[in-house]
């Protein structure tokens, strides 16, 4: 199918009424798919992924109404359904707007009110495709911040990297930004408008890699993994080193075909990924241990970037500050606060272990927890545990302390973890051991407050 071509779907129990409305339909250079119930639908609507579907109300097997509400409860960016009634089922076709359905087509059809509401429908939804990317790129579309040799050496690169399709490894420290350079890799390329996925792969457990990653067919339903989620676009394996032996060797079959099983399912999808991935270990070591594939190794570092530590560009440090202090009013609404000459430069000289993450950590602990406009330096080696401040304790409150608990307790806990994370070097093991959260409980606790592995 020409992706520029819009596929449809008629849904109608009435042979009549859906030749019609396929020769219609199809004259005007759709490309057309036609059930004749419920069952059939649900096939076809998993199968063809349709740009837009034209639903009877009244069908043998079940009705209209019941398969919309199924289908919005399963799929939250359902495709426009346009409901097709008869004369005494207006009020279920009303209904069915409410319940998410574009709007509804009486019988018998008007061919040009058909043709009219749905090139509205399809223009309405690519509007709303094109404003949800939007959305997604004020975040996604950040640059790497820095105006160092170091920094623009290496955006260059990407640059010249994002023309061509070749699978990138970087490699560099935990907290350098490799998902954020990988990103940007992306922002660059020709994929940019295809989705950008990214995936901690020592957060998916062996038994349930082969799911998230291919994804799973059950019952008639489709439920699409990792790959086929990044069709078109970019898949990030984050930590590439933590996959375990089975998931490598079907990963590695995968990208060599360009293609795979569900699990559960017969029939080989196929997609068109580009696969990027990071290490901050020596994946050679690996290799020669038996820990890693070395055919997948080879598979995937066709190129090696290697992103620099903070402490080797410290220049960019007082720009990255800066940055992170817009970052936080403008995105968790904190106080602005900005940082004193003599911060910034003790700053320059530290030795950020946990780099640019370490960095932007920093800041919102100090903009969660301290009080007052200006960060001073004593407040800077506290929060770094470098210095005991025995001083009075201040009779002002951090600014969380006004908010509601749940979301107080949010932060608190976003920016207690993110501390002792980089203090266990990037480990979740021994993040555990140091907060006293079983392992598979913290996975779920580190996903929801949306922190980085």
């Amino acid at each position: 199918m020409n992706e520029q071509t819009p596929s449809l779907l008629v849904v109608d129990d009435e042979p009549e009424i859906r030749r019609l409305v396929c020769e219609i339909l199809e004259d005007e250079g759709y490309q057309v798919a036609t059930a004749e119930n419920a069952a059939e639908a649900r096939a076809l609507k998993n199968s063809s992924n349709p740009h837009l579907i034209l639903l009877d109300i009244w069908m043998p097997d079940t009705d209209g109404i019941t398969l919309l509400k199924e289908w919005v409860a399963e799929d939250s960016l359902l495709c426009p359904v346009i409901m097709m009634s008869g004369h005494g089922s207006v009020e279920s076709a009303v209904e069915a707007t409410k319940l998410g359905a574009y709007d509804f087509l009486e019988k018998p059809l008007s061919l040009a009110k058909l043709l009219l509401i749905v090139a509205r429908a399809l223009e309405a939804s690519n509007l709303q495709r094109e404003n949800a990317g939007l959305k997604q790129q004020l975040v996604a579309d950040i640059e790497p911040v820095g105006k160092s040799a170091t920094v623009a050496r290496t955006k260059d690169q990407l640059k010249r990297l994002a023309q061509h399709d070749a699978r990138v490894l970087f490699v560099g420290e935990a907290g350098v930004g490799k998902e954020l350079y990988a990103r940007y890799l992306h922002n660059n390329s020709v994929r940019r408008e295809g989705p950008f996925v990214d995936v901690a792969v020592g957060s998916i457990s062996p038994e349930n890699a082969a799911v998230e990653f291919f994804g799973k067919e059950s019952v008639g339903k489709i439920y699409p993994g990792l790959l086929a989620r990044a069709h078109r676009g970019t898949l990030f394996l984050s930590e590439i080193a933590g996959m375990d032996q089975e998931t490598q060797l079907r990963l590695l079959s995968a990208l060599a075909s360009s293609s795979f099983l569900r699990v559960g399912g017969s029939e080989a999808v196929r997609v068109d990924v580009r696969v990027l991935a990071s290490t901050r270990i020596d994946l050679a070591d690996e290799v020669r241990s038996g820990r890693f594939r070395h055919d997948l190794y080879y598979l995937l570092n066709e190129v090696t970037l290697e992103i620099q530590p903070l402490r080797e560009h410290s220049e960019d440090i007082p720009g990255l500050l800066n940055f992170y202090v817009n970052y936080f009013v403008s995105h968790d609404k904190l106080a602005f606060r900005k940082f004193s000459m003599a911060a910034q430069n003790f700053l320059r000289n530290y030795s950020w272990r946990g780099n640019v993450r370490e960095l932007k950590n920093l800041v919102q602990r100090l903009m969660i927890l301290g009080v007052g406009e200006e960060i001073e330096l004593e407040e800077v080696k506290l929060a770094l545990g470098t210095v005991i401040n025995d001083s009075a304790p201040s009779v002002s409150v951090p600014d969380f302390y006004n908010l509601q608990l749940k979301d107080a307790r949010d932060q608190f806990e976003k920016a207690y973890l993110e501390y002792h994370f980089e203090r266990s070097g990037g480990s979740v093991a021994k993040l555990s051991a140091a907060v006293g959260i079983e392992r598979t409980h913290l996975y779920r606790k580190l996903h929801s407050l949306n922190i980085k592995l």
